[in-house]
C-alpha cells in the first residue's frame, strides 16, 4: 500500500513545496526494518547554476551534528573514560568559578556544570539571539569567533569552549532547560579526553567504521561541487541565496576549521547520516561494526529531564508530547504530539532544515535534507513523516 499511495502523496508534498518556492530542493529517505523503503529527490541543489538535487548532495547539518556528538560521549562513557557527573571544569579550566546572571543579579554557581548537564541542555548555557545578559554575552563571543577567522587568527575548539565557560549562565546548573552551546562544550571535552581533535575522533570511532565517506567538518575541493546552496525566504516570499556564516561555522565549508563545532559543524549526505540512524535502530551495530552496546543506545535515546526541567522544555513550540535527552527529542506522549508517531521515537533537526527521526517500535527511519535558513522542522517535513507513520505505524 505505501509503495503506491504513500509514495505518491510524498511526491506531491515535495513537488508542491518546490513549486511554491518554500524550498529550493529536497532529499528524503525512508528506511524500514533495515531496508530502503523509499528515496526521493526534488528541486534544485543550486538554482543559480541550474543543478538538480542528487542523492550524493552534501548538506550542512547544523544541529543534526548534536546526536553524533552525543554518540561520541557514549563511546567514552562505555570505555570508562568519563563519568557523567564529572564537572566540565575537570577538562576545561574556563568553567571554574562560573557565574549565573538571571537578568536581575549575578551570583556564583551553586554547583559546577556537569557532563550530564551538557547532554540534557540543563547547563544554563545559551545560544546568541535573545535579549538576556547571557545571550548578549554569547552573541559577543561568537562575533569574536567570526572576526578572528576573518583576521586569519581562528580560535580552536578548546579556546572557544574555555571562553564560553567564562560567560554567565542563564540559570543555576540543573534547575531548568534551555537550548544552547552545550554540544560545542562537550565536543571540546571529547577532544581533551581522547587526545584527538573532534574530527579525528569522529573519523576514527564513527565515520570510518560506518563507511561514512562524505561526512566531516569541511568539504575537500574535489567534492565541493556537490555542496548544496542555501536559501532564505524574503519578505515577498521569494527564495534568495544565503551565504552567511553562523555560530562560528564557515558557510563555504572550503577549509579545515580550527573550531570543530560539536553542536553545528558537520556536513554530510543523506545516505551517510542514514548509517547513523540504522546503527542506532539496530542497538548500536551496523554491518558488523559495533559502535555502542544496546543498553547504552537505550540510555542515549531516552528522556533524562526531571519535571521542573520538562516544564521549561514544554515551552518549545512544535514539540508537544516530547521530552529531551542526549541532544535529541524523545516522543513520550504521542496523543499530545502535533505529528503522527509512537512512544520512544527520537531524533533531531538542523537550522537549515535537515531532519532525522528513528521510530524503534516500527523500525522506521525518516531523513529529510534541505538547505534553507531558519528552517528547522517545517510543515513539509511534518507532512512527509505523517504520511510515512500513517502507513507504517
Amino acid at each position: 500500500m505505501f509503495e503506491q499511495e504513500g509514495e505518491k502523496r510524498i511526491r506531491e508534498v515535495v513537488e508542491q513545496s518546490v513549486a511554491n518556492k518554500e524550498v529550493a530542493g529536497v532529499n528524503l529517505l525512508v528506511m524500514h526494518h533495515g531496508k530502503e523503503l523509499f528515496y526521493y529527490e526534488g528541486g534544485m541543489r543550486n538554482r543559480e547554476q541550474k543543478i538538480k538535487m542528487t542523492r550524493d548532495t552534501l548538506f550542512r547539518l547544523y544541529s543534526m551534528t548534536k546526536p553524533v556528538t552525543a554518540i561520541g560521549a557514549m563511546i567514552l562513557l562505555e570505555r570508562g573514560h568519563i563519568d557523567l557527573y564529572d564537572p566540565v571544569s575537570k577538562y576545561l579550566p574556563g568553567f571554574k568559578s562560573q557565574q549565573v546572571n538571571d537578568g536581575i543579579q549575578c551570583e556564583p554557581v551553586q554547583r559546577d556544570v556537569t557532563l550530564q548537564d551538557l547532554l540534557s541542555m540543563t547547563s544554563g548555557l545559551v545560544y546568541p539571539g535573545g535579549k538576556s545578559k547571557a545571550e548578549e554575552k554569547m552573541a559577543d563571543a561568537f562575533q569574536e569567533v567570526n572576526q578572528c577567522f576573518l583576521d586569519n587568527h581562528p580560535l580552536t575548539t578548546y579556546e572557544i569552549a574555555n571562553r564560553i565557560g567564562q560567560l554567565p549562565l542563564a540559570f543555576q546548573p540543573g534547575t531548568s532547560w534551555l537550548y544552547g552551546t552545550s554540544a560545542d562544550i562537550l565536543g571540546a571535552v571529547i577532544e581533551q579526553v581522547s587526545g584527538q581533535s573532534l574530527g579525528e575522533f569522529f573519523d576514527t570511532e564513527i565515520f570510518g567504521r560506518l563507511g561514512m565517506v562524505d561526512t566531516g567538518f569541511w568539504v575537500p575541493e574535489e567534492k565541493r561541487s556537490r555542496l548544496a546552496a542555501t536559501y532564505e525566504t524574503k519578505d515577498d516570499n521569494t527564495l534568495e541565496l544565503y551565504e552567511g556564516n553562523n555560530l562560528g561555522i564557515i558557510h563555504k565549508m572550503d577549509c579545515k576549521p580550527a573550531f570543530e563545532s560539536g553542536g553545528a559543524g558537520l556536513v554530510s549526505t543523506i545516505d551517510d547520516y542514514g548509517k547513523i540512524g540504522q546503527m542506532l535502530i539496530n542497538g548500536g551495530e551496523y554491518q558488523g561494526e559495533k559502535i555502542l552496546e544496546p543498553r547504552t543506545v537505550t540510555y542515549l535515546t531516552s528522556s533524562i529531564l526531571h519535571p521542573i526541567q520538562q516544564k521549561a522544555f514544554d515551552q518549545w513550540h512544535g514539540l508537544s508530547g516530547h521530552s529531551y535527552g542526549n541532544f535529541m527529542r524523545v516522543m513520550t506522549e504521542p496523543r499530545q504530539a502535533g505529528i503522527i508517531g509512537s512512544e520512544g521515537e527520537y531524533g533531531w533537526d538542523g537550522w537549515l532544515g535537515g531532519y532525522f527521526s528513528n521510530a524503534p517500535k516500527e523500525k522506521v527511519t525518516v531523513l529529510v535534507m534541505m538547505q534553507k535558513k531558519d528552517a528547522g522542522t517545517i510543515g513539509m517535513t511534518r507532512k512527509i513523516r505523517n504520511i510515512v507513520h500513517g502507513f507504517l505505524g
